[in-house]
């Protein structure tokens, strides 16, 4: 049998919070059984994003870089997991020599098509206006009207980042609370506060990035 026909394919992920690796690469193994998924972890990705308030410069030529080694390691496409340097990872594609997709890109599809007031929930200032954006420019492609209502939850990401998961949670489901009642769907903006889908659900459609922006791996 040839190198060729016996070759795994595979998938490349860039991550800026490590904790996402396992759960993403188990909805990676779903959707494709048959790839091998291939991890980067680089928390200071976001770090320097947030200290700049949005990418620097250097994110973006890190961004073409990890890319070039997705290639060099033999996967077809590098997912990008961050949310917050989701825009940078949109600039680096006409640099890359690979596919590279964003994990919200279909999160903002599927909400443009849910409803004509669209909540977006977020623990990051510097994800809620990529996430914003991203939601109006869906909206733009689909030449539809779209009120977007962003909510900030203020200290949840340092809670989380701090080891206090509970705290996180508890901030990230009164958000949500304040958005229910005014919106046809809540977004999350960042694949960590899916953690609160189960306790969330029922009041509103509530979407979040991990298992549609995995979905992008069948295609």
């Amino acid at each position: 049998m040839s190198p060729a026909a016996t070759a795994v394919a595979k998938i490349a992920m860039l991550h800026t919070v490590p904790a996402l690796a396992a759960p993403l690469a188990e909805l990676a193994a779903e959707v494709r059984p048959d790839a091998r998924v291939i991890h980067f972890v680089d928390e200071s990705l976001l770090q320097d994003t947030i200290a700049a308030d949005g990418p620097p410069p250097h994110v973006l030529r890190r961004l073409v870089s990890y890319a070039m080694f997705a290639k060099e390691s033999g996967a077809g496409t590098l997912l990008v997991t961050c949310s917050s340097i989701g825009e940078a990872a949109e600039q680096a594609r006409p640099l890359a020599e690979l596919p590279i997709l964003r994990i919200d890109e279909p999160m903002a599809e599927e909400a443009v098509a849910a409803g004509a007031r669209i909540g977006v929930l977020a623990t990051l200032h510097t994800t809620l206006g990529p996430t914003t954006r991203a939601v109006r420019r869906a909206a733009d492609r689909r030449r539809v009207a779209r009120e977007i209502v962003p909510h900030l939850c203020e200290g949840a990401f340092e809670a989380l980042r701090g080891g206090d998961a509970a705290r996180h949670d508890a901030l990230v489901l009164a958000g949500f609370g304040e958005l229910a009642g005014k919106v046809d769907v809540v977004v999350l903006a960042q694949a960590s506060m899916a953690r609160i889908l189960t306790e969330a659900a029922g009041h509103v459609p509530v979407l979040s990035s991990p298992r549609s922006g995995i979905a992008q791996l069948a295609r």
